[in-house]
């Protein structure tokens, strides 16, 4: 670990490059990259590559991994002058599908004069992807030893991470730290996250006329909404485990007793005792017509994050360049949504999350960041690259 820049060389050097930051912020966030639009999310990434080639120039190394059915992951590497490894992790794809800017409304400042800006993905998370392309390039402007740092953009953390989480994890496990660029916490880093299940649940029922022989049939959207009734009561607050059932579908025609439904369960623990006991009650559900056949599909896709030793002396540095840079105590938090630090964690390795924008409204029409704060985010991670040209030592 070396002696950070200045750090009112950093601040200062950001708050001059605020407008600059901004534009390419609203840059990232005029081209919609929903989760499902395959077109959309290929030009999204051709065009952060092309900003992080303006800001910082041709990377030493490059690779864009085919996402099959998702979007791609590119990683872009920029030697160091240290021996550190830094990865600098974010998704560029939104839950938002194409088309939703057009009727998107910018938000008023608030009571007290602050300017907000709003728009699909800006606070969930292109502003984080920004900061950290501009963080580097205001590290290097200090001329102080740089670690190599390597970008990761995927664009299928919203759905899951699925093609991208082989390659975060395989860099996480070259770099000597990750820091993610998800939203902050309202200003806090996220130390703690929910582990998440994706459950398909598929009723098959029998098939009737429902007004000649009823009897006859066995209906699966009937045995399905006992089931997931019962799901929900697995759910325990007080222990950090919420079940949403947000997807339910089946039948075939009104006059049809159905034959088959399917379910599309959400389910976040926050732990690993958690996720196995809901497994456990999960296929101890009954339905009362046991001419339904019920099938469970498993699927756990991130498993819960919490602080682990590698990551506590990853958040005192950052403590420190906080205070160095006159922002006081960095707080840090837990929360209930999961992200692709959940797979670096899990590992044992060291990472901090929400490290990008201070704003609100994640997946919600009204999501926006704070402008008066991009410039404290950027300075943040550009000064914690400093303090990591040499890998961390716990």
């Amino acid at each position: 670990m070396t002696a950070s820049p200045a750090p009112a060389t950093l601040t200062a050097r950001a708050q001059q490059a605020s407008s600059r930051i901004v534009e390419d912020i609203l840059t990232l966030v005029r081209h919609e990259t929903g989760s499902y639009d395959l077109p959309s999310l290929a030009t999204g990434l051709d065009l952060l590559r092309e900003l992080t080639v303006q800001c910082l120039g041709r990377p030493d190394h490059e690779r864009r991994h085919s996402g099959g059915a998702c979007g791609d992951t590119l990683t872009l590497t920029y030697d160091g002058t240290g021996a550190g490894h830094v990865a600098l992790v974010g998704h560029y794809d939104t839950v938002w599908p194409t088309g939703t800017l057009a009727g998107w409304e910018q938000p008023e400042p608030t009571e007290d004069g602050r300017e907000r800006l709003g728009g699909p993905g800006i606070f969930d998370m292109k502003t984080g992807l920004a900061q950290g392309i501009w963080a580097l390039r205001l590290a290097r402007e200090t001329g102080a030893p740089l670690p190599t740092v390597t970008f990761l953009f995927n664009g299928d953390e919203e759905i899951g991470s699925l093609s991208s989480r082989p390659v975060i994890e395989e860099l996480a496990q070259r770099a000597d730290v990750t820091l993610v660029l998800e939203p902050s916490a309202h200003g806090a880093v996220k130390t703690a996250r929910k582990g998440t299940g994706i459950f398909q649940v598929t009723a098959t029922g029998v098939e009737s006329h429902a007004g000649l022989a009823p009897q006859d049939g066995a209906s699966a959207i009937t045995a399905l909404s006992e089931f997931v009734v019962a799901a929900a009561k697995v759910a325990a607050p007080d222990r950090g485990t919420t079940i949403n059932t947000g997807l339910f579908k089946g039948g075939s025609a009104i006059n049809v007793v159905a034959g088959h439904a399917t379910a599309g369960i959400d389910i976040r623990v926050g732990s690993a005792a958690e996720q196995a006991r809901v497994d456990e009650e999960f296929d101890a559900i009954e339905v009362s017509d046991p001419r339904v056949r019920i099938d469970i599909d498993h699927a756990w896709n991130r498993p819960p994050m919490t602080l682990n030793s590698a990551s506590v002396p990853l958040l005192d540095l950052a403590r420190e360049v906080a205070r160095d840079q006159d922002r006081g105590h960095l707080p840090d938090t837990a929360v209930g949504g999961a992200s692709d630090a959940n797979f670096v964690a899990a590992l044992g390795l060291p990472v901090l999350c929400g490290m990008g924008a201070v704003g609100d409204g994640a997946h919600a029409q009204g999501e926006f960041i704070y402008v008066d704060t991009v410039p404290g985010q950027t300075a943040l991670v550009a000064g914690l690259l400093g303090r990591l040209a040499e890998p961390l030592r716990g």
